[in-house]
């Protein structure tokens, strides 16, 4: 009877115990998520912050895109468009590795060049401008708020570790696939400024950089880093790490004008009449860094089709076309090197140069040889 009663009490513990541990990991995950998420102004903040802008409404405290973005669920192509096929490998992904540059901090001079652009995948990328070394977007992992989610289909060319010093951080909105809280909390301590959208400050700060090296801009506000110019431009997009918190920060691209050579970087962004308007502010470009992946006639102005990023290069008045936002996730449904295949297509067709380095690769823009090295696996 004895043993009976010290048995249960037995099992009791070891239940109580399983208890706390499912608690503590359970916790722990929900705070690792919360800090993948990051802060926010409060909305009495953003509408005194941000209550006279034209593209803020104070009724709905979000940012409001110049077009409305459009959702047709029932015409989605490629496939479950459900949040759980981030969970497993893409059927769309390359069969092996893709072909990359492997960098060390070593193969960075010390100082940057009057004109050099390291492509990393996707949208990350380092510009080397009239002696100024901007980071842009650095994703270096997966895309998510957790490990294993929304996986690579190939490992980033750089580690975090061998980044080199740069002058600038230019970070274009705060979803997880452009805003790595990592990479922004390994740089924190740098001596660099972040340059980032309205209301994306909060969520520095919360990770640990200091206000005073985060600059904040709206839509043709600028700010200057060195020689540059570097001029927020508007896009057709929407912003959000979260369900509760979608566009209560800014998106945007950058018009990055030197002293010889005059870039734009899109940022995410749906066609639409904004693009000419930034030819007419702004250009013309030596080089226009576009996004061509993550279309889909299920979300037909979230992003550019194929088509539309050529038309882009034309809208901005730029000779050269450097495609980003592609060869990394699967946020779209179809094969990895589709975008890209069609894009050198129609920019040759159309006259249009095209700069396309391997991942990690350091390119000069329209010095540099561009190859079709994603046909290299067939």
């Amino acid at each position: 009877m004895n043993l009976i009663k010290s048995m249960k009490r037995k099992k009791k513990r070891i239940l109580g115990i399983s208890g706390i541990i499912l608690l503590l990991v359970i916790f722990s995950i929900v705070g690792y998520i919360w800090q993948n998420i990051g802060t926010l102004d409060t909305e009495k903040e953003r509408v005194v912050k941000f209550g006279s802008l034209s593209y803020y409404s104070s009724q709905n405290d979000v940012f409001v895109s110049p077009e409305e973005l459009m959702s047709y669920p029932e015409r989605t192509t490629g496939g479950n468009a459900g949040f759980g096929r981030f969970f497993k490998k893409s059927p769309n992904a390359p069969a092996g590795e893709l072909p990359k540059v492997v960098l060390k901090k070593t193969d960075f001079a010390t100082e940057p060049s009057a004109y050099a652009l390291y492509w990393f995948g996707h949208s990350s990328a380092i510009l080397e401008l009239d002696d100024v070394r901007v980071l842009i977007d650095p994703v270096l992992e997966n895309a998510a708020p957790l490990p294993g989610i929304v996986p690579r289909y190939t490992t980033s060319p750089i580690k975090r570790e061998e980044l080199p010093a740069v002058d600038a951080v230019l970070i274009t909105h705060d979803h997880y696939d452009h805003l790595e809280v990592k990479t922004i909390k390994f740089l924190r301590n740098r001596d660099t400024r972040f340059i980032v959208p309205l209301g994306v400050g909060a969520r520095l700060r919360g990770w640990g950089v200091p206000e005073e090296r985060i600059i904040e801009l709206g839509w043709t506000e600028r700010t200057e880093i060195g020689p540059l110019i570097i001029t927020s431009t508007p896009g057709v997009h929407y912003s959000g790490r979260s369900k509760t918190d979608r566009n209560k920060t800014l998106w945007t691209g950058y018009a990055i004008k030197g002293t010889q050579k005059n870039i734009f970087w899109s940022g995410d962004s749906g066609y639409g009449k904004h693009f000419k308007q930034i030819g007419e502010q702004y250009g013309p470009f030596d080089l226009a860094c576009v996004e061509i992946d993550g279309w889909n006639a299920g979300w037909p102005n979230t992003h550019l089709f194929p088509e539309e990023a050529v038309t882009v290069c034309e809208d901005v008045r730029a000779g050269l076309l450097l495609p980003v936002h592609w060869g990394v996730f699967d946020l779209a449904l179809h094969p990895w090197d589709e975008s890209i295949e069609a894009v050198w297509n129609l920019a040759s067709e159309r006259g249009i140069g095209m700069v396309t380095p391997l991942m990690g690769e350091k390119i000069v823009p329209g010095e540099t040889e561009s190859r079709k090295w994603w046909k290299t696996e067939d």
